[in-house]
């Protein structure tokens, strides 16, 4: 009974010649397009915590009867260790889905995923309606299925269910909107991720409108059909939760003449890779972690007051941005860029710094400025790369050479460093003796 019900929730009539592989280690079970002659091999996954359902079609079981759970069967489902169940390359007529999903109820399972599945045709989703499930979790990667426009009615008998889940993907999908009355159904999602779709400038205010998403605090939208820096702000405005967004992979540009207010709550806001040869203004004024690099940046001059963490390996800059911006910076990435130099006194202001990275720069080894950065590895923020990334670029006697071989000290590169305060201790020895 127990290998007859796991079964069927794993969707695996299938047909063709398959068996299931267990690590025990890993306590993962796959099974590969099982069929009802094979099915015993099922039994291995009894003591899975993630069970993975490979290959197959389903359309020849639309009509496959699916009966009501005595209580017995419904107990045994209850002592199922499996958290996780992943379906995988599957064609799934929705009515089939529609039937069987509600087997889940009785399970301890947390998360599904499908991967390179496609559904067909369209079901009816009333036996969902007040079902509750414990998903906590759903993911879509490289899925088709018919398009969400008209299918509030579907979400909507699955509220129950939906209303309680916390995390979404939807990557790789080809989805062009998300209407409006399907987010609000998902009255506790947290995260959300709907990386490498289609969705446009146009489709993004209808998504988040009022009372979508109430409590979302992470959103993807990497590698989309953004282009509206200011279109993509004004659409976040009703987030009121929101702390990290992801916009990288996007070609983004400003609106003229435009302006808006990221949401209070953001804190972590990736915007690389989006083709930015400038800063586009304004930025969220509370973030602790913004990522600007892989695009084409010659300068950042910014203050950003609350910032810990700052990404600008590869730009395209001719000088390391100023600490005295960023009171509270923890962490600099400035690997790949055009830097030749690193002040001296950009140096004697590093003292928060935990972490740089500045490996991958044409460096120009004169005396003092292959003395900065052996300054700034002592203090110990040089960690990834250093020293065997950090290579002289100039003069020409030095290139090719590490930079820490560069013969150099404080006293023989930066000698004000050093007189100013010997200069001053004497000046007060003679006051004194006076």
């Amino acid at each position: 009974m127990r290998v007859a019900v796991l079964l069927l929730l794993g969707l695996a009539l299938l047909e063709a010649e398959g068996r299931c592989f267990f690590n025990r280690t890993q306590e993962y079970c796959v099974c590969y397009r099982l069929s009802q002659d094979n099915a015993g091999s099922i039994i291995q996954c009894l003591a899975a915590s993630v069970v993975e359902f490979q290959g197959g079609e389903l359309e020849r079981y639309v009509d496959f009867p699916i009966r009501d759970l005595d209580p017995s069967t419904i107990d045994m489902l209850g002592t199922l260790e499996i958290k996780k169940i992943i379906f995988g390359d599957l064609l799934v007529p929705e009515v089939l889905l529609a039937r069987v999903l509600r087997f889940f109820s009785y399970t301890q399972v947390q998360e599904m995923a499908f991967e390179s599945c496609s559904f067909l045709g369209r079901s009816s989703w009333g036996e969902m309606a007040g079902q509750n499930l414990p998903i906590l979790s759903l993911h879509f990667h490289n899925v088709t299925s018919a398009p969400l426009t008209g299918r509030e009615q579907d979400f909507s008998e699955l509220g129950s269910w939906l209303g309680t889940l916390q995390e979404l993907s939807v990557t790789s999908s080809h989805v062009t909107s998300l209407p409006c009355g399907i987010g609000r159904v998902f009255r506790a999602l947290r995260s959300l991720d709907m990386a490498q779709n289609s969705l446009g400038d146009g489709s993004l205010m209808p998504a988040f409108c009022e009372g979508a998403f109430p409590q979302l605090q992470v959103l993807s939208l990497q590698e989309n059909n953004l282009t509206s820096y200011h279109g993509v702000c004004r659409s976040m405005q009703l987030l009121h939760e929101l702390q990290h967004l992801d916009l990288s992979q996007n070609k983004l540009v400003a609106s003229p003449s435009s302006s808006c207010q990221w949401p209070a709550s953001l804190r972590i806001f990736n915007l690389s890779n989006t083709g930015l040869d400038e800063l586009l203004m304004p930025l969220p004024p509370g973030l602790e972690v913004l990522d600007l690099s892989s695009n084409r940046l010659r300068a950042v001059d910014i203050s950003l007051r609350s910032l810990k963490t700052l990404l600008l390996s590869r730009n395209l800059l001719l000088a390391a941005p100023s600490i005295r911006n960023y009171p509270t910076l923890r962490s600099l990435h400035l690997d790949d860029n055009l830097i030749a130099e690193w002040p001296w006194d950009e140096v004697k202001l590093l003292g928060n710094l935990q972490e740089v990275s500045a490996a991958g720069n044409p460096y120009n080894c004169t005396c003092a400025g292959a003395g900065a950065l052996q300054a700034l590895a002592a203090t110990g923020c040089l960690r990834q790369g250093w020293p065997q990334h950090y290579t002289c670029h100039s003069p020409p006697h030095y290139q090719g050479t590490l930079v820490r071989d560069v013969p150099a000290s404080v006293l023989q590169c930066n000698r004000a460093a050093v007189l100013a305060p010997v200069c001053t201790a004497l000046g007060l020895l003679c006051v004194a003796g006076a």
